[in-house]
């Protein structure tokens, strides 16, 4: 019996044995995912097209693959699906880079990485940075709305993309590839896609916004007594660095211990220990500005009034990547130490300590001994509240009680429970209990009017 896939998109373009899908088949933490009738690859938009085209007929699922970097099962087959994984990894071309409009026209299987190189040679960015940008695919990205560590100062992803190319559930081509800024011609159809996670279609092509490379940069690494003390010195940050303050991460004592003891190729930049550490980061696209006398200016009056105990400043690029590793290895640190339960909460920024304080004190009386690691963007209010486990212990089945409170407290405070990483399949049940209803139902009457078979990455959000 012949295969209609492998007619359509040939050998290059179906996996079906099960040693080419299993890769595939699973999350990136081995959580989620069901082994899928297939892996379709195909390489352009007409073939994705007649991909969903063939699934309806032949009554499957599709789940749109990227990377598969995401933590929460959103680019896997949910439980009891019979259908395809669709990898847009074939469609990697950079089509254009306009150093005029400053834009870049790719296709959605081009990976995070790929797009930083190609752009360092018109003196370009694009202003998304994550630990996963080596495998990231920008149509992933695009799905779930990607934060980042540059998120406060130039926006989520959604942020970054004027135009839109996808295929509709039915098989149809929306062409939405316009480069502008200013298009208010009805509903901002390109938003719609952008943390929809697949479920309104297959994101195909895309042209993104970019932004002047820095000619000059300064990094520190500055010790605080306390998170309070970083809020006022990321808000002296912003009034006085102005356009320049492009980072400010923050990451604890707990965190550098657990990182230092698992990766020991690395090493502590700065003598003093502090309960809390900023990572800062200037920048500018003008080589007359000096963006290290302006941070060393602030920073001499923050350590006068005591807001900063310590810290150092890159004095090269090789500094400055030392630095920025130790912020982005953190979770490799915590997964080396062993068995985990990651968080990704968001509150506003002025309750940051509060919510941090407040939860370390509620999850120690639920388990004693627990090893609470919060790092993440102090920027935007987002912190990753990683957790570990006792020494020589294990959660003793408190996994679900652990988590409640986190997100519990986040949404109490003002927050969300789900702040870069989506919903996927982990966290539908979560939205249901924590969002008005009415949000909920508005969400799912917008999918529905647009895949009324639910056939486009079943089980995810709603």
């Amino acid at each position: 019996m012949s295969d209609p896939f492998l007619e359509l998109l040939g050998a290059s373009g179906w996996w079906s044995d099960p040693s080419d899908t299993q890769p595939h088949a699973r999350d990136w933490l081995d959580r989620h995912g069901d082994r899928p009738f297939g892996i379709a690859l195909p390489a352009s938009t007409a073939e994705v097209a007649a991909t969903l085209r063939l699934c309806a007929d032949l009554g499957l699922s599709v789940t749109p693959q990227g990377g598969n970097t995401g933590l929460n099962g959103g680019s896997v087959l949910s439980p009891g699906q019979r259908g395809i994984i669709l990898s847009l990894s074939r469609m990697n071309r950079i089509h254009a880079i306009d150093p005029i409009e400053m834009t870049a026209t790719v296709d959605a299987g081009v990976v995070l990485q790929a797009l930083h190189e190609a752009l360092a040679a018109d003196d370009l960015m694009f202003p998304l940075h994550l630990g996963a940008e080596g495998s990231a695919q920008i149509g992933g990205l695009i799905a779930t709305n990607a934060g980042g560590s540059l998120a406060a100062r130039y926006g989520m992803m959604e942020a970054q993309v004027l135009g839109l190319e996808a295929v509709l559930p039915d098989g149809s081509v929306w062409d939405g590839m316009r480069a502008l800024i200013k298009d208010n011609a009805g509903l901002q159809l390109r938003k719609l896609f952008c943390g929809a996670e697949g479920r309104l279609g297959v994101v195909t092509r895309a042209i993104l916004r970019l932004q002047p490379a820095a000619s000059r940069q300064a990094t520190a690494l500055l010790a605080m007594p306390d998170l309070q003390s970083a809020l006022q010195l990321g808000a002296k940050l912003r009034r006085e660095a102005g356009d320049m303050l492009t980072a400010v991460e923050f990451f604890s004592e707990a965190g550098l211990e657990m990182l230092l003891r698992n990766l020991p190729e690395l090493s502590r930049p700065i003598e003093t220990k502090a309960p809390f550490y900023l990572l800062v980061e200037l920048s500018s696209p003008r080589s007359s500005d000096d963006p290290e006398a302006v941070l060393a200016e602030i920073l001499e009056s923050a350590f006068e009034t005591g807001e900063v105990l310590d810290g150092t400043i890159a004095a090269s690029t090789a500094q400055r990547s030392a630095l920025w590793r130790l912020r982005e290895e953190m979770p490799e640190g915590q997964r080396r130490e062993g068995p985990q339960i990651k968080h990704d909460v968001a509150v506003p920024v002025t309750r940051l300590p509060d919510f941090i304080a407040r939860i370390e004190q509620e999850l120690g009386m639920i388990l004693p001994g627990l090893r609470i690691n919060p790092f993440g963007h102090l920027g935007d209010g987002n912190v990753h509240l990683n957790l570990s486990p006792p020494v020589d212990a294990d959660f003793a089945g408190r996994e679900a009680a652990l988590s409640t409170a986190v997100y519990d407290l986040a949404t109490a405070m003002g927050g969300t429970f789900s702040a870069e990483h989506g919903l996927g399949q982990a966290k539908v049940a979560l939205a249901d209990r924590l969002r008005d209803p009415v949000e909920r139902r508005l969400m799912a009457a917008i999918l529905a009017a647009v895949d009324p078979e639910a056939r486009m990455n079943p089980g995810k959000l709603v």
